[in-house]
């Protein structure tokens, strides 16, 4: 494994401040110590220069090369999730209720490492464009630095990020071109009924049966709905009603989620869902009100840029631990409104055995930092060489 020697060096390092992150988890756009934590250590770094408080608490640093050229952007993202910790490790999240338990601060530090080896070896040409981002666990902290217009004011041409990966190899990279993770949208129904005494179901409209029949029809929205080689998910994930065992009550609830890869697709459930509703209030007697909210869109990997940052994961981990073509995964990332502006791409990279990313025992394995760092690093290096 060709990890860059001098971020070797820097492995302790690295696994300090990613437990010193990991002991102080913030959530979504409130990310106030973690960016100044980021911030003090790229003053420390010599970065030229750094605008902090885009999205709220978002950071972009810059590093100049050697000689003119474009801007590379290398993203890490920074905030937690809402959970209690259950790892068990000693240096468990101090936060009652917060935890690192996607591994973001795992990625930040990779960006931290890559950031202190690029700002001493300065061996490129152009700029790097370091983006430290908030609120990607459902905040769109991505769409808000670029609505800020990040892309531009900087100057990026292409950005790059990875993530973590349980359950694959360590130090393996998976990606492919195109869609790499799925949109994700999810939907509220609203049931209103006309409730009574259970005794006497006949003088009622049973918002109960209404949420039971829809949720089944909700079903063949997959089954019968779309081309069976297609990905796509329709999942409910919630029906609530009722308060005791003798009343029918007024009202029903239902909520789930919907995960695409292609417009049409997606339009499509919108359009069934509602068709759905529309059906059920007639055969139920009752009026069920959709509520769809879009959420972060397919993370699309753009060809030339998977290419190029798949060799340059082959140089660090050699050819049988990338896979380009990889599957792709219905999970989603708001890494892709940064790809709806540039040309990039999103990598996984795997940390082995061990609980998946968002379960309460996660840990994240400190011996994938060298690797994330030597491929943010060795990526600027081979795209914008001196020579």
């Amino acid at each position: 494994m060709a990890v860059i020697n001098r971020i070797g060096d820097l492995s302790a390092e690295m696994t300090t401040w990613r437990r010193a992150l990991h002991e102080n988890p913030e959530l979504g756009f409130e990310c106030h110590e973690t960016a100044a934590f980021v911030a003090q250590k790229l003053r420390e770094f010599g970065v030229d220069s750094i605008e902090e408080g885009i999205a709220k608490t978002g950071i972009v640093a810059i590093i100049n090369g050697q000689k003119p050229g474009p801007t590379i952007g290398l993203r890490a993202d920074m905030d937690a999730l809402p959970m209690q910790e259950e790892s068990g490790v000693e240096y468990a999240s101090k936060n009652d209720g917060k935890m690192h338990a996607c591994g973001h601060d795992g990625h930040t530090t990779m960006l931290l490492g890559a950031a202190k080896y690029l700002a001493e070896t300065r061996n490129f040409s152009g700029r790097v464009a370091l983006l430290f981002q908030p609120a990607e666990e459902g905040g769109g902290g991505g769409e808000v630095m670029c609505q800020e217009g990040v892309m531009d004011r900087f100057d990026i041409q292409e950005v790059y990020a990875i993530h973590n990966a349980p359950e694959v190899p360590v130090g393996k990279f998976e990606t492919c071109v195109g869609p790499n993770m799925a949109a994700v949208d999810s939907f509220d129904i609203f049931i209103k009924g006309t409730g009574g005494h259970a005794a006497m179901p006949h003088e009622t409209a049973d918002p109960i049966m209404t949420a039971v029949a829809l949720a089944q029809g909700i079903q063949s929205i997959v089954s019968r709905n779309h081309k069976a080689t297609d990905d796509l998910v329709v999942s409910v994930t919630q029906i609530h009603a009722g308060t005791a065992d003798n009343i029918i009550p007024d009202t029903a609830y239902i909520n789930g989620t919907v995960r695409t890869f292609a417009k049409d697709v997606q339009a499509m459930v919108m359009k069934r869902l509602e068709e759905l509703c529309s059906g059920y209030s007639s055969a139920y007697g009752v009026h069920a009100k959709l509520v769809y909210h879009k959420g972060y869109p397919a993370t699309i990997n753009h060809a030339a840029q998977t290419a190029k940052a798949a060799e340059v994961a082959r140089s660090i981990v050699g050819e049988a631990n990338v896979d380009a073509e990889a599957s792709r995964i219905m999970a989603a990332e708001d890494f892709a409104y940064m790809l709806e502006e540039r040309p990039g791409a999103y990598l996984h990279l795997g940390q082995g055995m061990g609980a998946q990313v968002h379960h309460p025992a996660y840990v994240f394995n400190d011996e994938i930092l060298p690797i994330g760092a030597s491929f943010f690093a060795r990526l600027v290096e081979n795209s914008q060489p001196l020579t």
